[in-house]
């Protein structure tokens, strides 16, 4: 990141070029304070006087810890854009480094716990005996939070369920939240926000890392992270397996943590062809059985049939494929694509419910970033079908939705003290309409220690009939959703 640069005297802020040379001109006669900050470093103060005898000051700036390593780059990949985090007009926060290790040790099998500890999100547990949880973030319900893996949105409909406990941390190079809406580029679901969970990429260094955790609950966890490049072509597997006793801590015979045994194995290929074409492909699976309820049911159901109980059987199966192609150093095209096969059976006392769902996401986009502006542009196609297994001669829940969508993107760096992101999005449900969607957000640097951001747009969900209240009823008498008299809702 470039310094930032002042003279205090005369309130004149200064860029330094690439080389990090800056030039000062038609200054009175008088002694000046030119003030040097920047991310990494102990802020400067250098004294000079006009006239002087000299034309040029060399100015070298210490690190604020002579002894630490030098800063990793973090590149935020949910704006799209080249920015750093500080100087996006869109509110980002992330989970990198140190913070996203400390929570992996400390709750290995999910991610509930790394993103509850942040500010402004609630994972607010749906289910009290299977433990599935969904994420509000500022207070909104959980369906108008859209969750990312990797830009991809593997998690919509259906597929939300069980989302956030399904998902390991040990293979994730950061996590990226936006709060506020994220409609121009990810469409109308991130009203709230969205969450994007980024996962590690392959260095020439081989990186083999193994976890295995055990709880005073009866939870095991055995996790295993491999990743390594070989010339043009690199590699990361991830795997694992979670299991927990049913737990009963305040003796009451009810489950506060269900039985479940779950697998996971992630592989994902990356291809460099050149330095400006790279391909990637990945696989997700998740398998897993939980069962929740009276505890001595579970220990032994044919003794206890009348029992309450919640069994979740689940399979998550998806697929990652992305082509990016860079014209030269501003401009360059991606390709994504990723197909989702879940399915689910929920049991409870007289009750089943037996979906699955299948899904596919295509996109195209251009990105062209320059000093003063970023433009992103692009197409995709959401494609959402969900078919349910009939056991009762209730109207099944079967829908299929479309929607394409078109959005533009612009970030301009308008003065010094002020930047301004705006975007224009574009999508058509089939069966249910069109829906426009602008946004804006502004970055004000007040001073070189206090920024502000302001930002806002419209949003849209579409029908569904997942939902918290849905999952809390385990979908029973949940009546389908229909065109005829569901509309599209908007924020």
């Amino acid at each position: 990141c470039s310094p930032d640069l002042k003279i205090e005297e005369t309130n004149s802020i200064f860029s330094s070029d690439i080389d990090g040379n800056i030039i000062i001109e038609n200054l009175k006669d008088g002694n000046y304070t030119l003030s040097i900050t920047m991310e990494g470093y102990a802020p400067n103060k250098t004294f000079f006087k006009v006239p002087s005898t000299v034309n040029f000051i060399d100015i070298v700036l210490q690190s604020e810890d002579e002894e630490a390593e030098e800063m990793e780059e973090i590149i935020v990949t949910s704006t799209r854009g080249t920015r750093t985090i500080s100087n996006i007009p869109t509110r980002v926060e992330f989970i990198a480094g140190e913070e996203l290790e400390e929570k992996a040790n400390m709750k290995p099998g999910d991610i509930r716990m790394m993103l509850n500890e942040s500010t402004g999100i609630q994972t607010q547990q749906t289910s009290a005996t299977s433990g599935n949880s969904s994420i509000r973030i500022q207070g909104l319900d959980g369906r108008y939070t859209q969750i990312l893996k990797d830009g991809f949105p593997l998690y919509s409909g259906a597929s939300s369920g069980l989302g956030l406990l399904q998902t390991p941390p040990l293979d994730l190079k950061q996590v990226e939240i936006i709060k506020g809406s994220a409609s121009t580029l990810y469409g109308g679901g991130a009203i709230a926000g969205l969450v994007n969970l980024v996962s590690k990429t392959p260095t020439e260094e081989r990186e083999l890392r193994f976890l295995i955790n055990g709880t005073s609950a009866l939870g095991l966890d055995i996790n295993g992270f491999y990743s390594q490049q070989f010339d043009k072509i690199g590699l990361t597997v991830f795997a694992s397996h979670d299991r927990n006793a049913p737990y009963d801590p305040a003796d009451i015979q009810l489950t506060a943590i269900p039985k479940f045994e779950r697998f996971n194995f992630n592989p994902k290929l990356f291809v460099n062809f050149n330095e400006n074409t790279k391909l990637n492909f990945g696989i997700n699976t998740v398998f897993e059985n939980r069962l929740g309820g009276n505890i001595e049911y579970i220990k032994d159901q044919s003794k206890y049939p009348d029992s309450y109980f919640e069994k979740n059987k689940t399979q998550r199966i998806s697929t990652q494929f992305s082509l990016t192609h860079k014209f030269n150093e501003q401009e360059s095209v991606t390709i994504k694509n990723s197909f989702n096969n879940f399915s689910r059976v929920i049991t409870i006392p007289d009750y089943v419910f037996d979906g699955l769902q299948n899904s596919t996401f295509s996109e195209i986009s251009y990105s062209k970033n320059g000093k003063i502006a970023e433009w992103v542009a692009g197409a995709n196609l959401y494609t959402d079908n969900f078919t349910e297994n009939s056991h009762t001669s209730f109207p099944l829940r079967n829908y299929n939705q479309i929607t394409y969508g078109a959005f533009l993107q612009n970030t301009v760096k308008a003065k010094e003290w002020l930047q301004i992101e705006t975007g224009l999005r574009g999508d058509y449900v089939v069966d249910y309409g069109f829906s426009l969607l602008p946004r804006v957000s502004a970055l004000f640097k007040i001073n070189p220690k206090l920024t502000s951001r302001i930002g806002g747009g419209l949003g849209y969900k579409t029908p569904t009939i997942f939902t918290e209240e849905s999952e809390r009823i385990q979908y029973r008498n949940v009546l389908p959703i229909s065109s005829d008299f569901n509309k599209l809702e908007k924020s």
